[in-house]
C-alpha cells in the first residue's frame, strides 16, 4: 500500500452524505476542502463519492462561473481559483471552464489611496511594496493579497494563459511582496517600518503559483521554507513539501525531500494524539496530497496546457441591480432605528483585582470577582465559549492572553457548573491557528483541562443582521460556534494598539468572524474601518461577559512589537464599553481619544464616563500605570 492510501481511505469515509467536504467532519461542504480532497482522491481508486462531490460543487457555481461559500458572504471571490484549477486539473470540458476563467480575469484588487496609513496597506513613507501592481482580493472591491493572487495565477496557469497581461501582472505582485531574505507574509512586507515575519503556508503557495519561473526571491522563498521543516505541525510540513518538490533545483531542497515524508508522518501521529483537536478535512488532504508526490505532485503544471479561449475584455463581473441597491438602503436605514432604541447595559460596574503574577491563585481572584457577575452572566449548565486574543506567537514577546489566564477561567467555568466550555479564536494574522494554540502554550491548558478548541477562520458561517450599521455592510457572517454559544466570554490582554489606540475587549472580536469570508488579515474589515468594525461585530454579537489580562501587558507599538509592561491586575466586566474604558485609565489613556469607545457609548454599547462606571475591588488609582503609546498615534488613527 502507497504511504498516502490509509490516509486516502479515512478522508472518504467523511464526505458529507450531500456531497462534498466541510472544514471538519460534520460541517457543510465548502469549496475549499471538497477542492482540495477531489486533487487528493485522484491518487487513488475511483470512488463514486468523486461523482458526487464534483457534482456538489458544480451546483454551487454562479451564473457569472464564480464558486461562492456555502452560507457565505456573496462578495467573497476566492474560492473560484480553487474550483477553477481542479476542474482543470481534471480536464472538464472546456466550455465549462471558460465562465470561471473570464469572472477571475475581470476581478481586480483595488489599488490603496494615498496617504491613509492604515491595517489595510500600511502605506507609510518607509512603505517598500509597489501598490500599483493589482493581485486578487479574498473578496469583490478589496486589495490584492498574496494568497489568492497566488491561487488565480495557478489556476489561469493551468487553462493555459501563463501569458495574459492579469497573470503576468499577478505574478509580479507575487514577487514585489516577497522577502529578500526568502518568504512572504499575506501581502505586506512592512507595517510603520518594521519588517514582517514570512509564513511558510503563504510562501508554499506562492512557490506552487510561481513555478517555472525564475527570480532571487523564489530561490529565497524555496530555502526559508526548507528551513522551517524541524516542525510537528502538519500544514507547514505538507505545503512545503509539495512546494519545495517544484522546485529541486535550489540547493537544499534534494536533501530537504528524502527525509520530509517522516516528518510528515511523525506529524501526523502526534497531532491524533492531541485531544483538544477535531479532525481536519483539509490537513488530511494535504498530508495524502504530500506522501503521494512519488506517485504525482497534483498541482504540477503541465507543459503545454490547452489555453482556454477567454474574452478578451471580461470586464467587471459583478454589478448590483439599483433594487438591489435600494433594498439594501432600507434595511439599513430599519437597522439604525433598532440601534437607536437600544438600551444601554443595566450593569456597568467594573470590578479591578489584585494579581501580582501567574503564579497567583487565579482561580480564586476570579471566584471572587464572579460573585458581582454571577446574577447576570450565570454559567451553571449553560455553553461557555471562551475567546482569548491569539494575534501571532513569538519567543520572549508578551502578545497573547496567557495560558495560564485561560487556564483559571476554565476551571472557573467549572466550578459555576457550566455545561460545556470551549476556546474559540479565529486570528487574522496568522490561518494556521492550530500552529499558534500549539506553539503559545494555549494547547498544554487545553489538554489538561480536556477543553475543545474551535478555529473559528474555518467554523460554518452564519449570517446575522448588522446591527451597527457603521461599515456600510448590512450583515455579518458570525462563526457559528459564537452565534450559537449560551455565554461568551471576552479574554484579552491589556495591550495598545497602533492603529486603534488600544487592543481589549472590544477589539479581540475581530477573531469571532469567520476568515474564509472576510480574508487575512481580516482585511475587509479594516478596510471599512477598524473604529466601525469593532463596534458593529460588538452590537451584533455582544460578549456576556470580559476578563482582561492586566498582569503583564503591552505597551508601545502593540499588538505585536511592544514591551512588556507590569500592571499585576485583572480586571472584569459585563459591560465591554465600560470595561475598556477602565482599562485605559489603568493605562493612563483617555478613553474619550479611543474612537471605538465613543462610537459604542454613541451606540449606546455601554457605558464610557468614569462617573457611570461603579468600580468595585480595587482602585484604578492604586494601580494605574502609565502606558506608552506609539509615536504620532493620534494621526494614524483610522475612523
Amino acid at each position: 500500500m502507497n504511504k498516502h492510501s490509509r490516509h486516502l481511505e479515512r478522508l472518504l469515509e467523511q464526505a458529507h452524505p450531500e456531497g462534498g467536504w466541510g472544514y471538519a467532519p460534520g460541517q457543510i461542504a465548502q469549496p475549499e476542502p471538497t477542492c482540495l480532497v477531489l486533487l487528493a482522491a485522484t491518487l487513488g481508486e475511483k470512488s463514486p463519492l468523486l461523482d458526487t462531490a464534483r457534482a456538489a460543487l458544480v451546483r454551487t457555481i454562479k451564473p457569472d462561473g464564480s464558486y461562492p461559500l456555502v452560507k457565505g458572504r456573496d462578495e467573497v471571490v476566492w474560492p473560484t481559483s480553487l474550483a477553477l484549477y481542479v476542474r482543470a486539473a481534471l480536464e472538464d470540458a472546456a466550455p465549462e471552464l471558460v465562465p470561471s476563467a473570464n469572472f477571475l480575469l475581470g476581478i481586480r484588487g483595488n489599488i490603496p489611496q494615498m496617504p491613509g496609513p492604515d491595517e489595510t496597506n500600511a502605506i507609510d513613507p518607509k512603505q517598500d511594496i509597489d501598490v500599483q501592481i493589482i493581485g486578487w482580493p479574498w473578496a469583490e472591491k478589496n486589495f490584492s493579497w498574496v494568497e489568492p493572487t497566488a491561487w488565480a495565477c495557478l489556476a489561469l496557469r493551468r487553462c493555459g494563459l501563463t501569458d495574459h497581461p492579469r497573470v503576468q501582472e499577478g505574478v509580479r505582485l507575487l514577487i514585489d511582496r516577497a522577502f529578500d531574505e526568502g518568504g512572504i507574509n499575506y501581502g505586506n512586507r512592512r507595517v510603520l517600518g518594521k519588517l514582517l515575519d514570512p509564513i511558510p503556508t503563504t510562501t508554499a503557495l506562492m512557490l506552487i503559483a510561481l513555478q517555472g519561473q525564475t527570480h532571487p526571491r523564489i530561490e529565497t522563498a524555496a530555502k526559508y521554507l526548507v528551513s522551517q521543516l524541524d516542525t510537528l505541525d502538519v500544514e507547514h510540513l505538507c505545503w512545503a513539501k509539495l512546494a519545495i518538490e517544484l522546485h529541486e533545483n535550489v540547493p537544499g531542497v534534494s536533501a530537504a525531500l528524502d527525509t520530509i515524508d517522516d516528518r510528515i508522518e511523525k506529524a501526523v501521529a502526534y497531532r491524533e494524539s492531541i485531544p483538544w483537536l477535531k479532525p481536519s478535512i483539509v490537513r488530511q488532504a494535504l498530508t495524502v496530497l504530500a506522501l503521494g508526490t512519488p506517485l504525482r505532485n497534483v498541482f504540477r503544471l503541465p507543459s503545454n496546457p490547452t489555453k482556454l479561449p477567454v474574452s478578451a475584455n471580461p470586464g467587471n463581473p459583478r454589478t448590483k441591480s439599483i433594487g438591489q441597491r435600494i433594498g439594501s438602503w432600507f434595511r439599513g436605514l430599519a437597522l439604525k432605528a433598532v440601534s437607536n432604541v437600544k438600551e444601554l447595559p443595566d450593569f456597568s460596574s467594573i470590578h479591578i483585582a489584585k494579581a501580582d503574577d501567574y503564579g497567583s491563585d487565579l482561580v480564586g481572584v476570579l471566584a471572587k470577582q464572579f460573585e458581582h457577575y454571577r446574577a447576570k452572566v450565570p454559567l451553571k449548565d449553560q455553553r461557555v465559549v471562551l475567546k482569548p486574543n491569539l494575534v501571532e506567537y513569538h519567543r520572549n514577546k508578551v502578545i497573547n492572553t496567557d495560558p495560564r489566564i485561560v487556564s483559571a477561567v476554565i476551571e472557573l467555568c467549572k466550578q459555576e457548573g457550566a455545561k460545556e466550555v470551549i476556546v474559540a479564536e479565529g486570528p487574522g494574522h496568522w490561518r494556521n491557528v492550530e500552529y499558534l494554540v500549539i506553539e503559545s502554550g494555549l494547547g498544554e491548558v487545553l489538554r489538561k483541562h480536556n477543553t475543545p478548541f474551535v478555529d473559528l477562520n474555518h467554523d460554518e458561517p452564519v449570517k446575522r443582521p448588522n446591527l451597527g450599521q457603521l461599515t456600510g455592510l448590512e450583515s455579518l457572517y458570525l462563526s457559528k460556534t459564537i452565534a450559537t454559544a449560551d455565554v461568551v466570554i471576552s479574554l484579552p490582554k491589556l495591550k495598545t494598539h497602533h492603529w486603534a489606540g488600544a487592543t481589549l475587549s472590544l477589539k479581540n472580536l475581530f477573531g469571532t468572524l469567520p476568515g474564509i469570508c472576510y480574508g487575512w488579515p481580516k482585511n475587509e474589515l479594516h478596510w471599512r474601518g477598524i473604529q466601525n468594525s469593532i463596534v458593529d461585530i460588538a452590537l451584533t454579537r455582544t460578549p456576556d461577559l470580559a476578563i482582561v489580562d492586566g498582569i503583564i501587558g503591552m505597551e508601545g507599538d502593540g499588538p505585536l512589537n511592544g514591551t512588556p509592561k507590569h500592571v499585576g491586575a485583572i480586571i472584569m466586566g459585563h459591560d465591554l464599553v465600560a470595561v475598556d474604558a477602565t482599562c485605559c485609565r489603568l493605562m493612563k489613556l483617555d478613553p474619550l481619544k479611543i474612537p471605538y469607545l465613543v462610537l459604542g457609548e454613541m451606540k449606546r454599547l455601554g457605558r464610557l464616563k468614569e462617573a457611570e462606571i461603579p468600580q468595585l475591588g480595587e482602585t484604578i488609582s492604586s494601580l494605574a500605570t502609565r502606558f506608552e503609546q506609539i509615536e504620532h498615534f493620534e494621526e494614524l488613527m483610522v475612523v
